[in-house]
This record gives C-alpha cells, structure tokens and sequence, in this order.
C-alpha cells in the first residue's frame, strides 16, 4: 500500500522527516518497506529562480540572438544570450543559473555552464516550458506574472514540493490503516495529537430534481447501503492537483468525478462508484443476487457469467455492478455523462472475498471490502465526494442522501484487565498511560475501576474483538523497544522425547551445510498440476490463484521451481536440501459388525451383518528432501568441471544415515513414476529414503533441462528407528584386520546388496566390512555375466586371526557365494 508524506499532513500535523517517519510507521506496527521519493516534474526545478529581465539588446554578431541582463536576486545581475523571438525587457522569467542541470521533455538533460555565444558570455538560460517539463509549447520562453516576486525558487513559485511515498507492507488485519485516513489516526495516537476530518459544512441539498430509490433484497450482504444523485455535472480532465496526488500513489487518472472517488477511497478508505444516472433502467436501484449464469460485461471488456451467490447493483432490468468488486462496462461515467448516481456502501467482507476469487479480480474497493470497512464512515465519504465533484465538476446535489441501514452494526463491547495486559506486555505500564493509549486510538472507555476497564472499540477497528488485542493496540503505540529486556530469565527443567526431533535435525541440517548443501523452504502451496493422484490431493477453498490452489504431495515438484530459477541466472549448480511435509487426503474404510434379533412363532434367527464406512482424514508426513544438479566442480584451469552423479547423492544419503547410526536395512531397486531409476533403503514394511534420478517428464513441468538428482527421507520415520537405538560405548579393538580378496563372475541380475548380505550371513562375528573395488562387464565374458572384486575385512575381537581361522572363514564364504548366488570363483 502506497502512502504519500505529503496527503498525510491534510489530516496530521508531522513535523518529522520522511525517513524518521518511516521509522516510527513500522515501530507502531505499520512496516515501511521503502521510501521514495517522488517530483512532480523529473529534476524538481531544482536550480531554477525566478528573475527579471533589466534590459534586452540586439546581439552584435546574431540575427536571431539577443543579449539580456536578467535580475535574479543576487548581488550581480546575470548576462545571459537569449534566443526566443518573445524575450523583452521587463518581463518575469524562470532562469536557469550556471551550474544547474536541465531536464527538457524531449532528449537527453544537460548541464547549464557559462559559455561564450558568437562572442558574448551567456551566464545561464532563459527557460520555455517544454525545457523543464513544465508543458509543452516551445514557442517562447515562459513569461510570468508582472507581480511575480525576483530570486524566489521556481519550485516555490509553481508550488511544487517533492512527495515521499511510503510502500507500506500492510498486514490483512489492519484494515483500518488501509486508507491515509487510517495511518494519520495512528500517528495522532502515538504524538498524542489531534487528527482532523474533512470539512462536510459546506453540504447541502439544491434540489430533489434527480431522486432514485433504492431497494436492498440482501441485507446480510449489504447491511448499510448510502447514496446521493448529482445533476449538470462537466466530466473533464481532472485539476492538476487531483491528478498529482493519485499519480503520487501510482494511480492513472480518468476523469475527474472517478479520480474524485478514487481520491476519497485512498485518502478516507472507503470504496464509492458513481454511475451515470442517465442509464439506470427504469430510474430504480435494487442490490440484490441474480440468476446463476446470468452474462455480465465488466469495465474490461471481459463477459463473466456470475454465480448466484454475487451481489450485485443492478437497475430495475439489468446488473450494472458487481457490488464492492468493479464495475461494469454500460453504467459507468464517461465524457457524456451530465447527471451521477454516486454510491457509498458496507458490503459484507466475506461475500466480497468469495465474489473476487470466483471471478479472479482484485481492485482497490475488494481489497478494503475484504478486509473489512468501517461501516460508520458511508455517508461522510458520500458527502465528501459529493462536494468535491460540485467545486470540480460542477452541476447540483440533486437529492437528499438515502442510507438504508435497517440494522445498525453494535461495536464491540467488552472488559479488559490493567494486570493481564502488563503480564502479557511483561511490563509496568502505568495505568493512566494505558488509558490515554486507547482513547487516542479512539477506543473509549465506559467504566472503569481499580483493575478493569469496561471499552467500546469504534467500528473502524475490525480486528480489535479480544483482551489481547487490546495489549497488541497498547504496546505498538507505547513502543515495542520501551520494553526492557529483563535481568532475570526463568526457566524450569522438564523431560523430553528422546532424540528430540529439533536437535536431530539440527544435527543433519549442520552436516548438510558443512557439505556445501543450502537449505531451502519452498511454499506449501502449489498447483494441483503437479498432483498425480488427485484423489489425495488436499485442496484449498479459497486459493490465492490457480497455481497455489492445493497442499503440495510431494517435495519435488516446487524443489524443482527452485533449480529451474537458479539455472535461468546462470546458476545451476545447486545442492538443496529441506526439511518439509506433504499433505494427504487419506479414505479409510472402516468395518463394523451389527448382530440383528429376528423371532418368530416358530423359530428364532440371529443374523450377523457386516457394515463398511468411509472416513476421509488429513494426513500431514514429515520429510527430509534433498537434490544436486549441475557440476560437481568448477572449470578450473588445470580441470573440466565434472557434472554430479548418483552416486554423489549416494554417498551424502548414506552419510546421513551412518550419521543417525542406523546400520540395519534392505534395499532395493524404484519402481516409481517421480524416479527415472534410483533404489530405496527399507525395514520391513517401512521405507527410510527414495533416492535416484528425476524422471525427465517432471523436469519438463518444471522447465528443468538438466539431470537432477534428489533424495526423499521419511523423517517420521528415521526418528522412530533413531529413537530405538542404543548407544554402546566399546573400547578399540587391541587385535588387527585382515583383508582378504575375491573376484567373481556372477549373473548381472545379482546385486552388491545380495552378495554383501550372505558373507555377513556366513559369519556375523569375523567379517566387519564388504566393499566392491572393481566392476567389469564386456564382451570378454559369457552373455548376461558380470565380474565384481570384493574386499573382506575380517577381525576378531577377543584375538588375533590365525591363518587356519581365515581360511576357514573364506572357504565356508566361498561355499555360500556359490551355493546362493550362483558365484564362480575367478583366479
């Protein structure tokens, strides 16, 4: 949200700069995320003065140029070389002095030095509009008024200050600082000052010559519907000053009766629409829903088939707004309109949300309207605009204001605690000084006693409803850095799950780190594009977009957004990892038995029915996702930059795992449709991690060209088997280890896995290590054969090996390999 320094000062008096302002909005809760600062013509005149010219001579050596002297308020008059064939003495000019830098509307800003001009020395120049932004005409130089004061600033004289624009990070509970309004209440409670409303005085009624009935069908929709009708109104370009201040705000202007309701939207916070009354079908207004389906033309050209469920401002035959969203394209103002309807009204919050999302638009009014508005300030805005467009526009106030609000909006009443609001604050604050707080915000207290305040909140503040919300009012005003940090911290022992799910991740994140990985936290929101099984997918009701409509399934897809940003700057050579969840929709089914009592006169029948329910539940999976892409390594000069494999993933997954000490599990190959191939580490039923290769079609949903790599850990998991361990403290074995080597020709659809596990099969005690140092498949060897030379390491604890042990071990290893998997012993 854009707030301009100086529209602020229309309803607070700031003596403090920009950049000290700036400071204190985000102290008092409103966070300025930048300043900027804003001229209402590129450069700001800055340089230029106002002087006059004392006498205006033929130049000697030029036709076309003539030597002036020109009074600038200095202590000497300036010599300057002229061209403009409308250049006399006496007349009141912009001048622009030696030194200053120019900014015309056409090419490029220069800098104005003194300079010799076919002979005579020129000591600045006299300006034409289009050569300071100023218009467009470059017949002649600017002439001003005779009665126009010498040696004043130009910027002065055309009363143009530089604006400063605060883009203000506005969080959805404060709807009520949504407006310049909103954020001057704040800043008048925290100087302790007053903050001034606009002067309604000069309201009044010339005539009911233009008097439309309105008719609200749907109060809970819209409980407070005002407006007013305006008659003989010029639509025209809108007065500079009106122009300037929205385009402050980055607003383009229209016209001048929508840049009037747009004015009083941003300067009070409440939405207004005018209508061309002229228009309105059978000279009636009713705010009702209409037919689902019904076709409706919108002010961007766009045909929408509404819901049943949009309200809308229709006239006595036809929808001509979506009401508190945007307009539509038949019943706006435009250069013929002569005669207004202007509306000001309190749409229901939660209607104008849905409204907007089902129709995929976000304006100015929805984006107060959903938030909340104050419902109490309709008819000062409606009068407010009113009189703006009778002094810009012109024309008369053709109708007394019509405000139907059959049910009046009650504030929120309710009793707060001095004590509980300093032991949530963990401070002292008078209670005097709490009070002065809350009544310069305007919450006004009822009663009071020793401890408790009895307060009304007005209805401007939507999110102020509870005791705490009052303390969070207090303390952004009292000062979030006035509360000391105490001397003294409190803390009480208390036992904890062991491992504790933080410090274990903490330990894996820290070896991640330490491996050059960078963690990263993608959004858990995504689009349900990237869902394979829809049926789990957990989708939102009221999504943001189209593309964070569903809880993400799985942790690769936004993992890979991630590289594809990177390699898209020239940075693809990434190490991520993260720890996340995904999100379930899970059915059970769940079977119940009912035993039914049947008798009749001759028998007695007992009948067992079995019956099936099914349960929808959410399901929330921790997960430890990690992925590499790119090179290894970097270009180096005496090197090629190597690209990363599986088996750099490989050897970081495992490295986690002997990290958390889990040395028992199986393998096995993936079957998976997210893996292009890779293998998983299991216990029983449980999967530990999937790890391979992404499959190419997922990288081409996520632009991703080149081969990722990427690992995906049940963390739940690995904490329930981490939790299960023990930890066993062993002294050093005092005896060596022997090596020992063979070399095998085995089928290729025998794994390393499957060998590992029958020598340690053969003998638990001795073997301690399996490693393969040598893989060969060729033409050399029978069809469907493979070579692997494997190391064992053997040890015994208690002594040292003898030779007889050794071979005892490796002939029975010898005997098993070849016994279970089919194992030739190559010598």
């Amino acid at each position: 949200m854009k707030i301009s320094y100086n529209w602020l000062k229309q309803f607070v008096q700031i003596d403090q700069t920009p950049q000290a302002l700036s400071l204190i909005l985000t102290d008092i809760g409103l966070e300025v995320e930048s300043v900027d600062k804003i001229q209402p013509v590129i450069g700001g005149l800055e340089g230029l003065v106002i002087g006059e010219v004392l006498t205006c001579v033929q130049h000697p050596n030029a036709d076309r140029l003539r030597v002036t002297t020109v009074n600038v308020g200095g202590k000497e008059n300036l010599q300057i070389v002229c061209g403009a064939p409308n250049v006399g003495a006496g007349q009141k000019v912009v001048v622009a002095t030696v030194g200053t830098t120019v900014y015309p509307l056409e090419g490029e800003p220069f800098k104005i030095k003194e300079s010799k001009i076919r002979g005579e020395v020129s000591q600045g120049m006299i300006c034409a509009e289009d050569e300071i932004g100023l218009g467009k005409s470059h017949d002649g130089i600017m002439i001003l008024a005779e009665d126009t004061e010498i040696g004043i600033r130009a910027k002065d004289h055309f009363k143009m200050d530089d604006d400063f624009v605060f883009e203000i990070g506005l969080t959805p509970n404060r709807a009520d600082a949504a407006s310049h309004l909103g954020v001057a209440r704040d800043l008048a409670a925290y100087f302790r000052s007053e903050y001034e409303m606009p002067d309604l005085s000069t309201f009044k009624t010339d005539n009911e010559n233009l008097v439309i009935p309105v008719e609200v069908e749907d109060l809970d929709a819209c409980p407070r519907y005002s407006s007013v009708t305006l008659s003989g109104v010029t639509v025209t370009e809108s007065p500079d000053w009106l122009k300037d201040k929205l385009k402050v705000i980055g607003l383009r202007p229209i016209n001048n009766v929508v840049d009037i309701t747009n004015y009083v939207l941003h300067g009070l916070g409440q939405p207004l629409h005018a209508f061309d009354a002229d228009k309105i079908a059978g000279g009636k207004v009713v705010v009702k829903k209409v037919a689902e389906g019904t076709e409706f033309i919108t002010l961007d050209d766009v045909t929408r088939k509404l819901s049943a469920d949009d309200l809308m401002i229709c006239n006595a035959e036809a929808p001509m707004c979506i009401a508190g969203v945007f307009g539509g394209k038949t019943s706006g103002v435009d250069a013929n309109t002569k005669n207004i309807f202007l509306e000001s009204a309190y749409f229901n919050s939660v209607s104008v949300r849905k409204t907007a999302k089902r129709h995929g638009l976000k304006t100015d009014a929805s984006f107060r309207f959903e938030r909340g508005t104050d419902p109490e300030i309709t008819v000062t805005a409606l009068k407010y605009a009113a009189i703006l467009i009778k002094e810009i526009a012109g024309g008369e106030i053709s109708s007394s204001v019509s405000d139907i609000y059959p049910n009046h909006i009650r504030p929120f009443e309710f009793e707060v605690s001095y004590t509980n609001i300093n032991k949530l604050i963990g401070a002292n604050i008078p209670s005097a000084e709490i009070k002065h707080i809350l009544t310069a915000l305007g919450i006004t207290a009822t009663s009071t006693s020793d401890d408790t305040l009895a307060l009304r909140v007005p209805s401007f503040k939507v999110d102020v409803t509870r005791e705490c919300d009052i303390t969070e009012e207090v303390l952004r005003i009292y000062g979030y850095n006035n509360i000391e940090i105490p001397s003294k911290v409190n803390a009480s022992l208390s036992y904890s799950v062991k491992p504790e799910k933080e410090n274990t991740q903490n330990v894996i994140a820290d070896l991640l780190t330490a491996n050059g990985y960078a963690e990263i936290m993608c959004n858990s929101l995504t689009k349900s594009a990237y869902s394979k099984n829809l049926d789990e997918a957990v989708f939102i009701l009221n999504p943001l977009s189209s593309d964070l409509n569903v809880m993400r399934q799985h942790m690769l897809m936004p993992a890979l957004e991630s590289v594809a940003y990177n390699q898209n700057r020239k940075s693809g050579d990434v190490k991520f990892y993260e720890f996340g969840k995904t999100y379930h929709l899970i059915n059970e089914t769940i079977r119940s038995e009912q035993k039914n009592n049947k008798t009749a006169a001759s028998d007695s029948l007992i009948t067992d029915e079995k019956q099936s329910t099914t349960n929808q539940k959410y399901v929330e999976r921790p997960r430890l996702f990690m992925l590499i892409s790119g090179a290894k390594q970097g270009e180096q000069w005496n090197q090629n930059a190597k690209s990363v494999s599986f088996y750099n993933l490989k050897a970081a997954v495992d490295a986690i795992i002997s990290r958390l000490g889990i040395s028992s599990y199986q393998t096995d190959t993936l079957n998976d449709e997210h893996f292009a191939y890779g293998i998983k580490y299991f216990r029983g039923d449980k999967v530990i991690v999937s790890f391979g290769a992404a499959s190419k079609p997922d990288r081409k949903v996520a632009d991703v060209h080149a081969e990722v790599f990427y690992a995906d850990f049940d963390w739940a998991a690995i904490l329930d088997i981490v939790r299960k361990n023990k930890i066993v403290n062993k002294e050093l074995s005092k005896y060596p280890q022997v090596r020992r080597d063979l070399s095998l020709l085995i089928d290729q659809s025998v794994t390393f896995d499957t060998l590992k596990g029958i020598a340690f099969k053969t003998d638990k005690k001795l073997i301690k290590e399996v490693g393969v140092f040598d893989v060969y498949v060729g033409d050399k060897l029978p069809e469907g054969k493979k070579s692997y030379a494997l190391n064992f390491t053997l040890q015994d604890e208690e002594q040292t090996l003898t030779d007889k042990q050794i071979e005892s071990t490796m002939q029975k290893l010898i005997a098993n390999l070849t016994q279970q998997a089919g194992a030739e012993i190559r010598k």
